[in-house]
């Protein structure tokens, strides 16, 4: 007997069709990592990847520093040791700064590394968590506003959830100084809301902040220094920042994203955050 070339050839079509790059096998294939925040909102993912970082952060001017720029230029390193359990090195980098009332100041930023574990894993439900931890080594220079305290770590878990290509992405955590003195424990919190439109743009918004827990005895500053720094200011317990932001990512191959965020500081005092850009190239192997 012939085959029917015709039904082979509909049944082709509608597979075509209905299949994609992110079928309910893998749905992790049309989300995306968080752009905005690097150094602290961790992807639940387990993946191996390079991801170079470039950020523009511009300061208010209400500042101490009376206002300046701040350019980082990182990369970040993660190491899929299983498909659960991943390497983490999310701090590192150059600091280029132009402070008003301080003038030109560049050096290295401090060292983090840490582990990650994905505890929740559902595929069928569009789901994972992922706890985990690191810890910050005070290795860079104290003309940047590194290298200060005794280091500090950071407990967290982060998660995402899909509705097809609907995403949301979530992370919370701790920061614990080994020198409450010298350096501030902060609460951190983060959200992402990503649409897949299609590979190449790929639209987000974000929510970032920082709660300051206590009061350290280094700097009598009523804010802290959100993410890249922490001052260990004096007045600066019970503040919360909260920065809001927007972006995309374009998957310009299987194994490479680009990314791109704008944020802007929304809470008084703004302190050390007016706006940031965020860009960064994501390699997977």
């Amino acid at each position: 007997m012939k085959p029917n070339l015709c039904l082979l050839a509909v049944t082709a079509a509608a597979s075509l069709l209905t299949a994609g790059p992110a079928q309910a096998d893998d749905w992790k294939l049309r989300t995306i990592s968080p752009v905005a925040n690097p150094l602290f909102f961790e992807d639940p993912q387990i993946n191996s990847e390079v991801r170079p970082i470039f950020m523009q952060h511009n300061i208010h001017s209400s500042f101490a520093t009376t206002g300046g720029d701040v350019r980082v230029y990182a990369a970040q390193l993660r190491w899929a040791v299983t498909d659960r359990l991943a390497i983490i090195a999310t701090k590192d980098g150059y600091i280029d700064a132009d402070l008003k009332a301080l003038g030109h100041q560049s050096g290295w930023a401090d060292l983090a590394a840490g582990l990650k574990y994905a505890l929740i894993d559902d595929k069928e439900n569009e789901f994972i968590l992922t706890p985990g931890f690191r810890l910050t080594l005070p290795t860079g220079n104290k003309n940047v506003f590194q290298g200060t305290g005794k280091g500090e770590w950071d407990l967290f878990v982060s998660s995402a959830k899909g509705w097809g290509d609907f995403h949301v992405t979530a992370s919370a955590g701790l920061r614990l100084p080994n020198d409450m003195s010298q350096s501030t424990a902060q609460a951190h919190y983060s959200a992402q809301l990503d649409y897949y439109t299609c590979r190449y743009f790929i639209p987000f918004v974000s929510l970032n902040a920082m709660t300051v827990l206590n009061s350290a005895k280094t700097i009598g500053l009523p804010v802290e220094g959100f993410d890249l720094i922490n001052f260990g200011s004096a007045g600066a317990a019970g503040e919360t920042q909260v920065v809001f932001g927007g972006g995309f990512r374009s998957r310009l191959h299987e194994k490479v994203d680009l990314g791109f965020a704008f944020e802007a500081g929304v809470t008084n005092p703004k302190g050390l955050f007016d706006n940031r850009f965020t860009v960064d190239l994501i390699f997977r192997f």
